[in-house]
């Protein structure tokens, strides 16, 4: 910017791939150029815009960018554009970076700039470079080294591997505290649950601390946490206070929390993936690569040197995988596929990629958004209006044709409310302290058609108590995560207005479950699931066995239901779920179930005890 290439009106851009990493740099590069947030400096994430006409440095997610793309494909409104943590290889990182590969045949005014920590530089050069010729005065890309400057980090092992990673991260912090010198800690988990679990924990045995000489203030940071809530990671610590940030991988890459000594390490991470036996995406836990690992260990040596404690054996070590597998070769494509089409990519199989996905995992996403409606199965490009409508929704496919759609079944505004509620990992917390009183609290809540309709009752309960925080604290309820929820149904309902879908409730109206139950599988069709004799749920189409989430709240009924659609898979348990009649998965998706899967049911349906004849006829 001081060099004059945002001086013709055309911005600067930078993408990350996390939306707390956009915020914090946006603040410490408006800090640094002594202007408001939003003047010169400014940040767009999902649900957030701080920018203006002003702006010439502006921040984004990967995500925003594509979205910027469909508006403007040549992106001519940007001089420089600098790709970070590419070597993150988040799907739409990857999917920027062949769009740009692109784009930069045509704007030949177009700078690139991919930042990136891995040793690989190669591959994005050869990726991009666009001439056949080994002349180099030809080249159209290059590799600039910068040599970091890190303060040493001594990193130590377990001699043999933790029995419960969470409950050694509470005593090592504990240890920590009590024996070394002054210096923040910071402690890697996987999710949001665990988390929680150890900050909750850490302000119990606080509590019995005395004689030390410094405090601890405990905060947690991960993705579904509110913007405000996550900026308190990056605040320093009071005198005589030492801060604890126990977080998930978010911190891992592209934030530097000040302060940071200590970084405890335990080795794993929750992250998205295809299952190879069932094809279904769920969220895992799973080791993380060496590369990570040593991405963790440098936090700790960013201001001064720093300690690491990974809660594993270094043979362990060892075994892990070099780098992360892209995320293009992991996870489900259907959202990426919808995204191209919607950008004029009609041949997706075609597409410059950086990592090429496999063809299975290609034509699995291409016949779900067929089935869904949303690209036409004899032309292969976006079907009018339902198509290029879920696109304009900042949702994956299946949540975004069950908002699209809930006009028709009218209720709109509870499906909104209940999306935007999918969207907090736990609406419920359980203390361990107080689990059986939490228990007997969730109850009250729970209704017997699963949990979203359970979801819809909470965040109505939540309003009526004028969103207080000591009403969630007395029920137990996330009030970070219902006030998270809140903001986002706002920007739904936006979204329905300006797609002129009609806002209509069906509250007190006869049939009012039946009807957002039959919205929410007119999106969710294709996760559809039986109860077998064995006591487990079987997936239809793959005849797959998963067990119930332990935390749903159809464990609370006397009998499991026949028939479900679920939305959210963990490992080996499917969660999120509402009770469905079968007859509705031939109604509202009969192209779906065209494809062989309806005499599957018929086959899986002798499988389930004392089922009524009179379904067998309505679903064949």
């Amino acid at each position: 910017m001081e060099s004059g290439w945002a001086s013709d009106g055309r911005l600067i851009g930078i993408t990350q791939p996390r939306r707390v990493a956009v915020v914090t740099l946006a603040n410490r590069v408006a800090e640094e150029k002594m202007c408001v947030l939003g003047a010169e400096v400014g940040y767009c994430v999902r649900f957030d815009d701080v920018s203006s006409d002003k702006t010439k440095v502006k921040y984004v997610t990967d995500g925003i960018l594509l979205r910027e793309m469909m508006v403007d494909p040549l992106l001519t409104k940007y001089s420089i554009l600098m790709i970070d943590e590419a070597h993150e290889r988040s799907i739409n990182t990857d999917m920027v970076l062949g769009l740009l590969r692109k784009i930069v045949t045509i704007r030949k005014d177009l700078r690139v700039i991919i930042s990136s920590a891995t040793l690989d530089a190669e591959l994005f050069r050869d990726f991009f470079e666009l001439n056949e010729t080994t002349d180099p005065e030809n080249d159209t890309s290059t590799i600039i080294s910068v040599e970091g400057r890190m303060h040493p980090v001594t990193v130590f092992y377990t001699k043999n591997p933790v029995p419960n990673y969470v409950t050694t991260t509470v005593d090592t912090i504990i240890q920590l505290h009590k024996a070394e010198p002054s210096g923040d800690i910071l402690a890697f988990l996987p999710g949001q649950d665990d988390v929680d679990f150890v900050c909750d924990r850490l302000q119990e045995t606080v509590k019995s601390l005395r004689g030390l000489k410094y405090k601890l203030w405990i905060v947690p940071l991960y993705g579904a946490l509110p913007a405000r809530e996550q900026l308190k990671a990056f605040d320093s610590a009071v005198h005589d206070t030492r801060k604890v940030v126990v977080a998930t991988n978010i911190a891992e890459a592209s934030v530097t929390i000040p302060g940071i000594a200590y970084v405890i390490d335990c080795g794993f991470v929750k992250m998205r993936a295809l299952n190879q036996e069932n094809k279904i995406e769920c969220l895992m836990t799973v080791p993380i690569s060496q590369a990570s690992a040593e991405q963790r260990a440098g936090r700790a040596g960013r201001i001064r040197p720093g300690k690491c404690y990974r809660l594993y054996p270094s043979s362990e070590f060892e075994k892990m995988i070099a780098g992360t597998v892209p995320e293009m070769q992991r996870t489900a494509l259907a959202p990426m596929i919808l995204q191209l089409k919607a950008l004029g990519i009609q041949n997706v199989l075609r597409f410059h990629y950086l990592a090429r996905p496999s063809v299975a995992a290609m034509i699995q996403g291409l016949e779900l958004l067929i089935a869904l409606k949303g690209v036409d199965e004899e032309t292969g490009l976006l079907t009018n209006p339902l198509g290029t409508s879920m696109v304009d929704v900042p949702l994956p496919p299946m949540h975004a044709k069950t908002l699209i759609s809930s006009g028709e079944f009218g209720c709109s505004v509870e499906i909104a409310t209940i999306i935007a509620m999918m969207q907090i990992q736990d609406v419920f917390q359980m203390p361990s302290r107080n689990r059986h009183q939490a228990e007997v609290i969730k109850r009250k809540f729970a209704v017997e058609e699963g949990d979203h309709l359970t979801m819809l009752n909470v965040y109505a309960n939540f309003v009526k108590n004028n969103c207080s925080q000591k009403w969630c604290s007395r029920n137990f309820l996330n009030y970070r995560g219902l006030n998270r929820a809140r903001n986002i149904r706002e920007q739904l309902i936006r979204h329905l207005k300006r797609l002129k879908i009609p806002l209509v409730s069906c509250q007190g109206l006869i049939g009012e479950s039946a009807k957002i139950r039959r919205c929410i599988v007119n999106g969710f069709f294709s996760q559809a699931a039986f109860y077998d004799h064995t006591g487990k749920y079987h997936t239809i189409k793959e005849n797959y066995p998963f067990n119930m989430y332990k935390g749903s709240v159809i464990m609370y009924r006397k009998d499991y239901p026949k028939w479900v659609v679920y939305t959210e898979v963990m490992q080996d348990s499917i969660r999120d779920i509402s009770v469905i009649e079968p007859e509705w998965l031939y109604e509202l998706a009969p192209q779906y179930y065209e494809y062989g899967t309806e005499g599957e049911i018929a086959r899986k349906r002798k499988k389930v005890d004392n089922f009524d004849e009179k379904d067998k006829i309505n679903i064949n």
